[in-house]
């Protein structure tokens, strides 16, 4: 199957980008809050998630990845406020750091994605699984304190993931309980197989039922117990336009005059860096869900990330990036090709402007459930099994990514995940660099050390050792004629060995394959 979109595919992305529409409404609004820390700059997410799928979804090679506000930029976009004093400042920050990563696109820095080492990435999925689970408890049981997309441990509400759920076992409300429960029984009936077999039910996802069903339930509990009707911060939020001179209002444009302040520069290359890892390490995510297993073109990812970021920046929306919570919603729902991602942007921007007052009426329980059907995919017990499988030199790495992004956020966990994997990495080639082998001939014991193919640096320190510990008197076999390349070190340490440190030793050293250096003088 071709990345590009197909409208062959139109009935599958249509009943997709719906799906994602409702995932993303909640995750904008909430993020669009947090990181402003103003109501009146609310809709500053809606307009990131609009331009993340028309913009940057028609521009990306990606086929099924989402892109629009995210959850790990928060923190340094409400610093960036704080610091720059005014959010038309920061706008101008967002419009620079788009063109740093079209810079970078163009500068083929999307490499970099290819060396995220493939069990840090599944930890990222079913960490993000994980959390959403703890993280929409609290909203499916009707206490909202926190903003939808919060993914810290250590909250805005001055809770933490874990105290957020007892408070919200307090001080539930049964309302929104009710509303979760049929969500969720509606959400698991629609995954029956014979539920696909309906016309209807194959082209409208489970997840719209679910919200107009949440919508009338909450409508009828005036007739079974009006203490139980959710109101204000148990619904959707949207702010709401009287007129189109009104709604133009919702825009901004950014600050020109803050490209004489030094700071705006620094938070443009803080923002290009840290949205542009967070990209790649969910295109790859994604392309890993992808059941056509295609490949996203990195490069092109920055540049459409580029320009999406240099859109939102100048229309008064938060900085952009691809994000795995829709993209995996995305392909969940059956999404085939770009055009769901494309029609998510298209359906938000149209609802923004023709039926908000409708979208205000949807219980936020109802799309807490949505969303933790999406986690539990994400984070499904055979995911746990297949890594265990792999031996722990893959599990553990794998794990302790999980744990690190659930006790503090995505970026920070991932990075401790890449610490870890990266040190099983350097131990799997250390032990691997050679073949030693000890052979017995009519002179005495002959010690074989084969070069593997690839010798780099990172081998320097095993050889080093191993040369060390090889007995007085001996006899030993340097072959590196199976290697293709061997690092300019570990020559050094060879040559070093053969012409000094062997005769001291009454060693006998051969080498094949492997050539003589200029050892550097000290």
């Amino acid at each position: 199957m071709k990345s590009e979109f197909s409208f062959q595919n139109l009935k599958y992305d249509m009943s997709a980008s719906l799906v994602v529409f409702l995932v993303a409404l909640p995750l904008c609004l909430g993020l669009g809050l947090a990181s402003t820390g103003r109501t009146d700059l609310v809709f500053s997410g809606i307009i990131a998630g609009i331009v993340g799928g028309i913009i940057v979804g028609g521009l990306s090679g990606s086929s099924l990845g989402v892109s629009g506000p995210a959850a790990g930029l928060v923190v340094i976009v409400l610093g960036a406020i704080k610091l720059l004093g005014s959010f038309e400042a920061l706008l101008m920050a967002v419009v620079l750091a788009g063109a740093l990563q079209l810079l970078a696109g163009f500068l083929r820095a999307g490499i970099i994605a290819y060396y995220f080492p493939s069990s840090v990435i599944k930890g990222m999925l079913a960490a993000i699984g994980l959390t959403l689970i703890l993280k929409e408890i609290p909203h499916a049981l009707g206490y909202d304190k926190d903003f939808v997309g919060d993914f810290a441990f250590t909250q805005a509400d001055s809770h933490n993931t874990f105290s957020e759920i007892y408070y919200a076992i307090r001080f539930n409300a049964p309302g929104a309980i009710l509303i979760s429960i049929v969500s969720l029984a509606l959400l698991i009936l629609f995954e029956r197989p014979f539920m696909r077999k309906v016309g209807l039910f194959r082209f409208l996802p489970g997840a719209l039922f679910v919200v107009l069903t949440g919508i009338l339930l909450n409508a009828t509990m005036s007739t079974i117990n009006p203490a139980w009707i959710l109101r204000d911060d148990h619904l959707v939020q949207l702010p709401m336009a009287s007129n189109a001179s009104e709604f133009i209002s919702f825009f901004r444009l950014p600050d020109f005059s803050a490209l004489s302040n030094p700071q705006v520069y620094v938070t443009a290359l803080t923002l290009a860096i840290v949205a542009s890892v967070e990209t790649l390490l969910c295109v790859d995510a994604t392309d890993k869900l992808d059941p056509y297993k295609r490949n996203t073109p990195t490069n092109r990812e920055l540049k459409a990330q580029g320009i999406g970021n240099m859109i939102s920046g100048m229309i008064g929306g938060l900085p952009i990036t691809q994000v795995i919570v829709r993209s995996s919603a995305n392909i969940n729902a059956g999404g085939r090709s770009k055009l769901s991602a494309m029609l998510h942007g298209v359906i938000l921007l149209l609802s923004a402007i023709f039926i908000p007052r409708f979208l205000n009426l949807i219980p936020l329980a109802s799309l807490a459930a949505i969303l933790l059907m999406v986690g539990y995919k994400l984070s499904k017990i055979s995911l746990y099994r297949t890594m265990y499988r792999l031996g722990w030199e893959q599990f553990l790495p794998f794990f302790i990514t999980v744990v690190a992004i659930l006790a503090t956020d995505l970026l920070k966990g991932i990075a401790i995940g890449m610490v870890f994997a990266i040190f099983f990495i350097l131990r799997k080639n250390y032990r691997h660099a050679y073949h030693y082998v000890k052979e017995k001939n009519h002179d005495g014991d002959v010690i074989k050390i084969r070069l593997s193919e690839e010798v780099t640096f990172l081998n320097k320190a095993s050889i080093q050792l191993s040369l060390d510990d090889l007995p007085e008197n001996s006899k030993v076999i340097i072959d590196g004629s199976h290697s293709v390349a061997i690092d300019h070190d570990v020559l050094e340490i060879i040559q070093d060995f053969k012409m000094q440190t062997a005769p001291n030793r009454n060693i006998k050293v051969e080498t094949i394959g492997i050539r003589d250096v200029e050892l550097s003088s000290h």
